[in-house]
């Protein structure tokens, strides 16, 4: 068995409205950074797993992703993997 470390990014799709995102866009104007625009808020999220392969470790987080971390309906999600 081999240890993993997978780092995923969930964001919403592009099409969803993302209020936290519009809120802070908001207040970069209020700060005086009004070049900043069009902020998407999303979550990071990392884990390791023990897997035989690089191929079973993609798989079971793939898995992990559609079952449970992102709402496929509004979330997109993409992740890399390093063996450590």
């Amino acid at each position: 068995m081999s240890k993993f470390q997978a780092e995923i990014d969930v964001m919403p799709k592009k099409e969803i409205l993302d209020p936290q995102g519009k809120a802070v866009t908001g207040s970069m104007k209020n700060l005086g950074l009004s070049e900043i625009q069009n902020i998407r808020i999303g979550k990071h999220i990392s884990l390791e797993i023990e897997a035989d392969s690089a191929e079973t470790a993609h798989a079971k987080v793939e898995e992990a992703c559609k079952n449970l971390l992102a709402n496929l309906i509004m979330e997109s999600y993409s992740f890399k993997i390093e063996q450590i």
